[in-house]
């Protein structure tokens, strides 16, 4: 939901050029998919693959445009938000009512 608020903000505006709207906590690839694990389903196994030539070896979004001009900044941290998320596309693909995100 934070994103949406700072794409909002942006159409309303009258701001011109590109917006970084990520969150600039920076985590590597293999604590995303443990914490995906953890909030999705902790058998789940993780698959190691080669790095693509154009992979970035630094994932920290610069979002101080959007903090100096649309006065936007992520309010949620992936480990609160992730199972948030979850929880809502379940409740709307599925009807599921169970709180939080993991699976039962």
């Amino acid at each position: 939901m934070a994103q949406v608020e700072g794409l909002m903000r942006l159409m309303e505006g009258e701001h011109v050029g590109p917006f970084n709207l990520g969150n600039p906590g920076e985590f590597t690839m293999l604590e995303l998919a443990k914490v995906v694990q953890e909030t999705i389903d902790p058998e789940a196994k993780i698959e190691y693959r080669p790095n693509t030539e154009d992979d970035p070896h630094k994932r920290k979004p610069d979002i101080t445009k959007a903090k100096e001009q649309l006065g936007w900044e992520p309010k949620v941290d992936l480990h609160k938000g992730l199972p948030l998320m979850v929880s809502d596309f379940r409740q709307r693909i599925f009807g599921d009512h169970k709180e939080g995100g993991s699976v039962a």
